[in-house]
């Protein structure tokens, strides 16, 4: 239990001490020079925002018109910036006329949280930086300039867990978050970045960009997790022998995803697959082929959705790349024509008619037209032609061929014959109606 009495004659020195401060003259004439900063900050931020031209109109026009803008936009910002000058200023007159500026200092820390707080709010537009600024960043930095930062590090270091040979202090989960958070965001944003770099190489073939890209991907996020460990101070040699027991761990668990990104891999060196491929999966769902992840690969559809689809699928189960080393696609358009048509005319008619049509192609074969059987209703034909491309949404190829096949027929008086049905009703005999 705590010395009353001990604790009344700390209270009444702090309250001596406190009472000293006010009523000594270097406590008023430290009052007064930081009212006179702040005041001298005030009027000289509103003359300079009334008569200099890059804070009094904003810039439309001329040369350095980015950086100028950029400037005229931070003119709020110019106040707290000569408040925290001129109480700079005032701590050194102190110091130089009454040899005490402690007063002064303590304003000046406070004009510099307030001004890290304007310049948080008007260059960090994201949520999750901004209040991680605010409440973390302005925190660390007042105690910075209040001297106690040895201090708090000093108590994070002793609040640890130790188990064996083992310690983790409340700084180092501190120090991990940070960094970690910090070369990975770094990471993410340069691997991006180079990653477009390689995509726009259009000399180099696809597969090969992708390849590098996911190469580069890698390599980045490997170096930010050794900047890491080193920030972290962790041995190496011991992280090697911990990283192979959690490998084994995982490995169990997380085989399904490793099994997945090696699968990206083998995609990626064997050329099965390339970026714009028209792919159909084993479940009758098809797309075209925008992106091969580390994990997953994204089919888009004709309807503008994206199927995730795991790597490990184009491995292990059958597909259809219809576009692997030819684009050209063959298809076929059937029509029939009643029996009282002179079929022989039908023929030339049609190959006619696709001869009008740009889109299908004359190689590997020129568009035929085939007779295929003779129906219970009518002479059966086909067209089949060739095409560069997908019949999808943006292709309409066997659409304008039955246009065209219409037209044609129509043209010269063939009918084009559709199955009849006729329904005959029999009276069941035996039975008499009641």
């Amino acid at each position: 239990m705590p010395d009353i009495n001990a604790l009344k004659l700390q209270a009444q020195h702090y309250l001596d001490v406190l009472v000293g401060w006010l009523s000594s003259p270097q406590f008023y004439a430290q009052v007064i020079a930081i009212i006179a900063a702040v005041l001298i900050a005030r009027i000289a931020a509103k003359q300079m925002l009334a008569k200099l031209w890059l804070f009094n109109t904003e810039p439309a026009e001329g040369k350095l018109l980015r950086y100028r803008k950029l400037l005229y936009s931070c003119r709020d910002l110019l106040r707290p910036v000569l408040v925290v000058a001129f109480l700079a200023v005032a701590a050194s007159v102190c110091d130089a006329a009454i040899g005490s500026s402690w007063l002064v200092r303590i304003g000046g820390t406070v004009a510099v949280v307030s001004l890290l707080y304007a310049v948080i709010n008007r260059f960090i537009s994201n949520p999750l930086f901004n209040a991680a600024a605010r409440w973390i960043g302005m925190p660390l930095a007042a105690i910075y300039m209040f001297g106690q930062m040895d201090n708090l590090i000093a108590w994070l270091e002793s609040v640890a867990l130790q188990a064996g040979n083992i310690r983790i202090s409340a700084l180092t989960l501190i120090k991990a978050g940070v960094f970690g958070a910090m070369f990975f965001w770094v990471g993410r944003v340069s691997s991006n970045a180079g990653q477009k770099v390689i995509r726009d190489q259009e000399t180099v073939d696809m597969q090969t960009r992708e390849l590098a890209a996911k190469a580069l991907e890698l390599v980045v996020f490997g170096v930010a997790a050794l900047l890491l460990f080193n920030v972290l101070g962790m041995d190496l040699g011991a992280l090697a022998v911990f990283g192979g027991a959690l490998g084994v761990g995982l490995g169990f668990g997380l085989q399904q995803i490793a099994s997945n990104f090696i699968s990206g891999i083998i995609i990626l060196l064997e050329r099965s697959l390339k970026i714009g491929d028209f792919i159909e999966l084993e479940d009758g769902r098809s797309g075209t082929l925008r992106e091969i992840r580390m994990r997953s690969s994204i089919l888009t559809t004709y309807d503008g959705k994206d199927i995730m689809v795991p790597n490990e699928r184009f491995v292990t189960t059958r597909f259809v790349n219809w576009t692997h080393d030819d684009p050209r696609q063959r298809y076929e358009v059937p029509f029939t024509v009643s029996y009282d048509t002179d079929i022989h005319k039908v023929a030339p008619l049609i190959a006619k008619a696709m001869a009008k049509l740009p889109a299908l192609l004359q190689e590997p074969e020129k568009p035929e037209c085939e007779l295929k059987s003779f129906g219970d209703n009518g002479v059966k034909f086909a067209v089949k032609f060739w095409v560069n491309g997908i019949d999808d949404g943006k292709n309409s190829y066997c659409s304008d061929v039955m246009y065209a096949v219409w037209d044609a027929l129509k043209s010269a008086g063939i009918d084009m014959k559709m199955p009849a049905r006729q329904v005959n009703l029999v009276d069941t005999p035996g039975k008499k109606e009641k």
